[in-house]
């Protein structure tokens, strides 16, 4: 596919067949991702795969410190509130989704469902995790958003399906420690990467884009 279709055709999936991803097809993928630019060339980025029995022992361990009730603590902060239009459009897209699932999705017993589910890697073989260096500041974060981009995109030009996830950042230092990283690594984001099952529910309904002229301007 050109580039333009398969930015057009990616989608957050979030059900997996259970099939290996085999690691020289994951070094395919973040090779490529690499050609992403950054600021001054620094390339910041970090990128852990996780999988098989380490795989579940994170799922566990997130999991357990959920039913606890341990706060999450990642380390880049949860937005608490959001101006318009972004506060608009999230809403829209849950009281569609709801209403599709025919259960309220704000609701708590319905959020710590979902987040068991992402912590489930959607049933994903392969979980990735992108991190950096925590002293750097805002550039490298955006230089960052737009590695996870092209890593995506590539995996979806392989064949494989992605789901980008903040919910497997909730718990950062303890996800840190199980897998080795330092106290000084700043834990961005969570990913699931598979083969995407052939059902329905593994694609949700994509949310429609705002309109053209409400992104683009002319000046001249």
């Amino acid at each position: 596919m050109d580039a333009i279709e398969c930015i057009v055709t990616r989608a957050s999936v979030r059900k997996f067949r259970p099939d290996p991803v085999p690691a020289e097809e994951i070094k395919e993928i973040v090779r490529a991702a690499q050609w992403t630019p950054s600021y001054k060339n620094c390339q910041p980025w970090q990128v852990v795969a996780v999988s098989g029995s380490r795989k579940e022992e994170l799922t566990a361990l997130l999991i357990g410190l959920l039913e606890q009730n341990v706060p999450p603590t990642p380390d880049l902060p949860t937005p608490r509130e959001w101006p318009e239009p972004q506060n608009s459009l999230i809403r829209e897209l849950m009281a569609k989704r709801s209403a599709l699932a025919g259960i309220d999705l704000n609701a708590p017993e319905f959020v710590t469902r979902s987040k068991k589910a992402n912590f489930r890697f959607y049933g994903a073989p392969c979980g990735l995790f992108l991190t950096h260096d925590a002293s750097l500041g805002p550039w490298s974060i955006l230089d960052a958003g737009m590695f996870a981009q092209s890593l995506m995109l590539a995996a979806h030009a392989r064949g494989l399906a992605t789901v980008p996830q903040a919910f497997l950042t909730d718990y950062a230092a303890q996800v840190k420690e199980l897998l080795g990283l330092s106290a000084n690594t700043r834990l961005l984001l969570g990913m699931s990467l598979g083969y995407p099952a052939d059902a329905p529910e593994a694609m949700p309904p994509r949310p429609e884009r705002v309109p053209l002229e409400d992104v683009l301007r002319f000046i001249s």
